[in-house]
């Protein structure tokens, strides 16, 4: 595996599963795959989880590590071909690429969508340089489109808890106090979607349509009511809207309805449903205190399989070096 961007690259998804429970029995089976190598993961946004899980995972599988916080510690790097540097950046992306590419034999590259050009944004223009020109297997640590890692451990997390068979999964828009990038939504939806034995629902107000390719199959309901009646997993998140009814609204908030927070009542039209969250979260924003704190709550285990969505994938790229 060269790269790891969407849920296609990680091959066929029961033998990434088996894998993963398998990792997740021995976190330390196959530490000689990582002997005298090195993971660097390159931050452009801040981090919690995706930082301490990756790194983490790399451990976990005998590897060093580099940490780079771009803007923190390093120059200001320019993305852009044929601008004239003369401002506050230092380096270009091009020339500092490669030479990210002399220290490691893996990188992991984070890098936030910036909301304002839809089409920027959606070529993965940042995390393409990086597969391009750095000589090395690249894997997202998400990006301005997707979060792979993300919802390759909501599905682990999933099938760990889940109590039918084909569980219906419901994503849910909730309002949010700041524009956020679409990338967990997407991800989400796409491996559910890949998934063959969940029942996905996608509730949200009227134009938040997230992007045709990874919704695909599912059902979109707008009544959100509707959406959660009998779901057994409600997976809560804020996205911006994505610009698909009107371009002219990519990355802005449009609609700020506090009907759509996850509370006690929202969670009763459930069949007894398991709450999800990527984390960070707004409490009483995104889901109220007592939502959160019940047990039907999965935040923290879920954060928890964020180590082992990780070493499956690291595990598959250092066998391919």
């Amino acid at each position: 595996m060269k790269s790891f961007i969407n849920v296609q690259d990680i091959g066929p998804l029961d033998k990434a599963m088996a894998e993963a429970f398998e990792i997740k029995n021995d976190r330390y089976k196959y530490q000689h795959l990582g002997k005298n190598k090195t993971l660097m993961m390159i931050f452009f946004n801040n981090s919690l989880r995706t930082r301490l899980s990756t790194q983490k995972a790399a451990m976990n599988l005998g590897m060093n590590v580099i940490v780079l916080d771009v803007n923190a510690g390093a120059w200001k790097l320019e993305t852009e071909r044929g601008v004239i540097m003369d401002g506050d950046k230092s380096e270009h992306l091009l020339e500092a690429i490669p030479v990210m590419g002399c220290y490691c034999d893996l990188i992991g590259v984070r890098s936030f969508a910036g909301l304002t050009d839809r089409e920027y944004d959606y070529a993965e223009t940042v995390l393409q340089q990086f597969i391009k020109y750095s000589g090395r297997p690249v894997f997202a640590m998400e990006t301005a489109t997707v979060h792979p890692l993300q919802a390759f451990a909501d599905l682990i997390t999933i099938e760990e808890y889940k109590k039918v068979e084909r569980p219906k999964v419901v994503l849910t828009w909730a309002p949010h106090c700041r524009a956020l990038p679409q990338a967990v939504p997407n991800s989400f939806a796409q491996w559910m979607n890949a998934a063959p034995d969940v029942d996905l629902v996608i509730t949200h107000p009227k134009g938040y349509e997230l992007d045709p390719k990874f919704v695909g199959n599912a059902r979109v309901e707008y009544d959100q009511k509707k959406a959660f009646e009998g779901a057994d997993f409600i997976y809560a998140k804020n996205w911006s809207n994505p610009g698909v009814t009107n371009l002219a609204d990519y990355g802005k908030i449009t609609c700020e309805d506090r009907s759509w927070t996850v509370d006690t009542e929202h969670m009763s039209w459930t069949n007894n449903g398991k709450f999800m969250h990527c984390l960070p979260v707004r409490r009483n924003l995104i889901v109220t205190d007592d939502v959160i704190e019940s047990p039907n709550s999965l935040v923290i285990p879920e954060a928890a399989n964020r180590e082992i969505s990780c070493s499956v994938v690291i595990k598959r790229m250092l066998e391919a070096l």
